[in-house]
């Protein structure tokens, strides 16, 4: 009998046909789009346009430790290092364009969402300009009110209206509204199995060491509208409820002593060497503020619902929302601690750390520690430094325990 083929493998196979098909595509002749990672790819996946992710790519390219090459050529080109490292990547790999981490089509229009940063938009002009190239932009004002305001919502809808004109126009081919219906039931589906599978780490012990979660990231980016993304995120959803049903923790040989979240992009040249140290300190890293990110649902064929869903990103709400988030993620998750990464890359959420860090303390008593570093830019991080604030925040989680144990046992006298 053959042996069920794993998510994980899946996930590799499913993830290098991606990228095939885009390679193949454009050898053919048919347009490849470039797109930010949470942009409404439900149009381009009506389209049958194959899309591209630079964002993956270079987080790709930084886990295979070949990212300063890249960043070297942009910034020896004038592209500043205060600038967001996953576009210094890519800028580079446009001229290169060899990696070892894999190839990627030149794009022949670019497909830009403002909803996760507004660097995007002067990153994917200057790819539009250099390459004299078509973009469609999709500006999603950032929410300074709780909650979306409708008027946003209409703001958003008309771009969604506007953004299939301009498909029509770039394809010479007619928008299938029909099928635009199915590719939302689809995309909404795949994004609440996503939701799903991901909660299931809250579980004790947690099935899930939540490093594999950055690698699965890569396919709720690129796979939201596909029936294979929806598959993929069902058995992902199965193999942790199994774990779960068995008692199993998210490793073999050592046992999980620490909850923690993460909050930030992971440090991709960095992956293993910041797992092994929660690793060896007995810490699992159960969750982030990644699953809620995407998590784009709506009900099919509700134009509006779609808006409001793109525009809820966690990354475009105001600071209270963010910090009730992760209040949230701490009680949801069982949390002892959170680990905040500081990533020169990303100024929007860079810049409210502190404030968040110290509201979520205010009303969790939860400890947390704040690290230095980049998304892809290995000069920017530091292991000892990182190793000695996961040894503070384990101390500091240590005490906690104990205070709760003393006050357990306090409360079992007194009664």
């Amino acid at each position: 009998m053959d042996q069920k083929v794993s998510s994980k493998d899946l996930l590799g196979q499913m993830l290098a046909k991606h990228y095939d098909d885009a390679i193949e595509a454009k050898k053919a002749g048919e347009l490849v789009a470039w797109s930010t990672s949470i942009a409404p790819q439900e149009l381009l996946e009506t389209m049958g346009i194959k899309v591209v992710y630079p964002e993956n790519h270079a987080a790709a390219i930084g886990a295979r430790k070949c990212a300063q090459e890249f960043i070297d050529y942009s910034e020896s080109g004038g592209y500043s290092t205060d600038l967001c490292s996953y576009a210094r990547v890519n800028l580079g790999y446009m001229n290169i364009q060899e990696s070892i981490a894999g190839n990627i089509p030149l794009p022949d229009f670019i497909f830009c969402c403002n909803n996760i940063c507004n660097t995007v938009i002067k990153w994917y002009e200057n790819i539009a300009k250099e390459l004299n190239i078509p973009m469609i932009l999709f500006d999603m004002p950032f929410n300074h009110t709780y909650e979306v305001p409708d008027h946003s919502v209409q703001y958003i809808r008309g771009q969604f209206d506007h953004a299939i004109l301009q498909l029509e126009e770039i394809s010479g081919r007619k928008f299938d509204h029909d099928k635009f219906k199915e590719v939302m039931k689809i995309s909404s589906e795949t994004a609440k199995w996503w939701k799903k599978a991901t909660a299931l780490a809250a579980a004790k012990p947690s099935p899930l060491n939540g490093f594999d979660l950055f690698n699965y990231m890569a396919a709720i980016v690129c796979m939201r509208g596909k029936q294979e993304g929806l598959d993929i995120f069902k058995l992902w959803a199965e193999e942790l409820q199994g774990k779960i049903d068995r008692g199993e923790g998210p490793w073999k040989d050592t046992e999980e002593q620490y909850r923690v979240m993460w909050d930030g992009i992971a440090c991709w040249p960095y992956l293993a060497d910041t797992y092994k140290v929660l690793k060896k300190n007995g810490i699992n890293m159960v969750t982030s503020t990644y699953p809620d990110s995407w998590t784009i649902v709506y009900d099919s064929d509700d134009l509006d619902g779609m808006a409001r869903a793109y525009s809820s990103n966690y990354v475009n709400r105001n600071l209270e929302y963010g910090a009730d988030n992760i209040v949230k993620i701490v009680k949801d998750f069982s949390l002892d601690g959170v680990v905040f990464h500081s990533n020169r890359s990303c100024k929007l959420m860079d810049f409210r750390t502190f404030e968040v860090q110290r509201k979520v303390h205010a009303r969790t008593g939860v400890p947390s520690v704040i690290f230095d570093g980049d998304q892809t830019d290995p000069r920017a991080f530091s292991l000892a430094q990182y190793e000695t604030r996961i040894q503070a925040l384990k101390e500091m989680m240590e005490e906690n325990k104990k205070a709760e144990m003393m006050e357990e046992k306090k409360e079992r006298i007194d009664g």
